[in-house]
């Protein structure tokens, strides 16, 4: 099988932003003032995720549960649902979805056989080559976490062709355009993952790559407009 090669070509990040985010959302997040089972349960899974990307909202999250468990004032909870971020209410529209969706992400995160490391690098590269502002500027704040440093998010924007990459590392961005580009990681590649992935991990590669790219599907085209220090595409 011939390996898929990804020539470099530099994105416009300005225009892309604007074409994804400029017109603002195309469906609205539904306007809540009450706990319902629904949201309790995107909130309760938000928190797992959050947890598992060591994420800025999971306080904001915790302290709603707990103080809906507490007893708060229905004032209070109603005021801090107001500051839910948009993707829980807008994925409110379509809960049951949204719950099943964000179940393979918690379990992939927090559960999953591949490395923080590997993983990052995995999504952030899909993220890019999606061009999806909201997935990329969460994942560069999530891969920082990881020690992964803004010199490699750099080199990530150019792929697997960039200079700097250990064999390892440049296989799992090659691997990832593959996939983009050819939905399928070419023998080559395969061979050395094989070197450092056992049987789960390189199952589990793919997924990911996958899931992500799913993610990058929906933001972009619900158009999700970015919140809370995410940089979108000009993230490092």
């Amino acid at each position: 099988m011939i390996a898929i090669v990804m020539e470099h070509k530099p994105f416009d990040v300005e225009r892309r932003e604007a074409l994804v985010l400029g017109d603002g959302p195309r469906i609205g997040p539904i306007e809540v003032d009450k706990l319902t089972d629904d949201l309790s349960k995107i909130i309760m899974r938000m928190i797992q995720v959050n947890s598992s990307l060591q994420s800025r909202q999971r306080g904001t999250l915790t302290e709603l549960m707990s103080n809906h468990a507490a007893g708060a004032p229905a004032a209070d909870i109603s005021a801090q649902l107001a500051n839910l971020p948009e993707i829980v209410g807008t994925m409110l529209r379509h809960p049951e979805l949204f719950a099943r969706h964000v179940d393979i992400g918690i379990h992939l995160l927090s559960q999953g056989a591949l490395a923080g490391r590997d993983r990052e690098l995995a999504i952030l590269r899909i993220g890019w080559l999606c061009q999806a502002p909201y997935e990329w500027g969460e994942h560069v704040l999530v891969a920082k976490k990881l020690g992964i440093a803004g010199e490699e998010i750099e080199r990530i924007t150019v792929g697997s062709q960039a200079p700097g990459w250990s064999e390892h590392e440049q296989a799992i961005l090659r691997a990832t355009e593959e996939l983009h580009g050819n939905a399928m990681i070419s023998d080559a590649t395969w061979a050395t993952l094989s070197k450092r992935l056992d049987d789960k991990q390189l199952i589990e590669l793919p997924i990911v790559i996958g899931q992500y790219q799913a993610v990058a599907y929906y933001q972009n085209s619900l158009r999700l407009r970015l919140h809370d220090g995410n940089l979108g595409l000009k993230a490092r």
